[in-house]
């Protein structure tokens, strides 16, 4: 059923206004979505703030375990090329890893509101510089009026290229309250690296993905495929 964009639940720094959303284009690249990208990724233990910035459907089932944050540079989309910047919680529902996703911002307003209509996923827009690559710095900055800027750079320890593959289940919370969950598919390349994070927000964002050097990866060409919702019964 068609739901306001406008009501996708997340945290301070992906809101927007009706002002903004009346200027980005109808969404008409449905789920699913297969994609080429490469990425650089980092994770770090949850803090009780990262449970609080769970939306509350989540929030009600159980605690923060783990934060991911990441920057990707997708070469090819249902929507063209853009770059993303996003933090994830993972937590445990009942018997399920699950992760979610509060806060993601792209450079593309066709994946913005793809994002928003297709998963529930409150993208906002940024700008972005620099590369996901070893010794570079990528890093993204708002650009919808929210004060927030959020920087990696990364640090190979290892030469050794390792196998990417992956079925994380993502849950995220609909505007009318349900839960609905995909599958995110993932094949491609990494390499293990260390991760310097800068992450300054007027809002909570620091609090729960932090600042710091962090255990991370740098992603090769990787394919990634996020399927169509279904209704999540933990």
């Amino acid at each position: 059923m068609p739901f306001s964009l406008l009501d996708v639940p997340s945290v301070s720094e992906s809101r927007v206004t009706p002002d903004f959303l009346a200027t980005m284009p109808p969404n008409e690249a449905p789920a699913p979505w297969t994609v080429q990208a490469s990425a650089i990724v980092w994770w770090c233990k949850a803090t009780p703030a990262a449970t609080e910035a769970l939306p509350p459907a989540l929030r009600a089932r159980g605690k923060a375990a783990v934060v991911i944050g990441g920057m990707v540079r997708y070469a090819d989309t249902p929507v063209g090329v853009y770059d993303e910047v996003f933090g994830a919680i993972g937590m445990r529902v009942g018997r399920h890893l699950v992760g979610t996703i509060p806060f993601m911002s792209v450079d593309s307003p066709t994946s913005l509101v793809g994002g928003r209509g297709n998963w529930s996923i409150p993208k906002t827009l940024s700008t972005f510089s620099g590369a996901p690559a070893d010794g570079q710095t990528f890093a993204s900055s708002s650009a919808t009026g929210q004060h927030w800027r959020v920087a990696a750079t990364p640090s190979t320890k290892l030469k050794l290229t390792l196998p990417v593959f992956s079925r994380l289940r993502v849950i995220q919370e609909f505007p009318d309250g349900s839960l609905r969950g995909t599958r995110l598919k993932a094949s491609g390349s990494m390499r293990y690296a260390a991760m310097d994070v800068e992450v300054d927000s007027d809002g909570d964002l620091p609090a729960w993905l932090p600042s710091g050097r962090h255990k991370g990866a740098v992603l090769g060409s990787t394919t990634f495929t996020l399927g169509a919702p279904t209704p999540f019964h933990p």
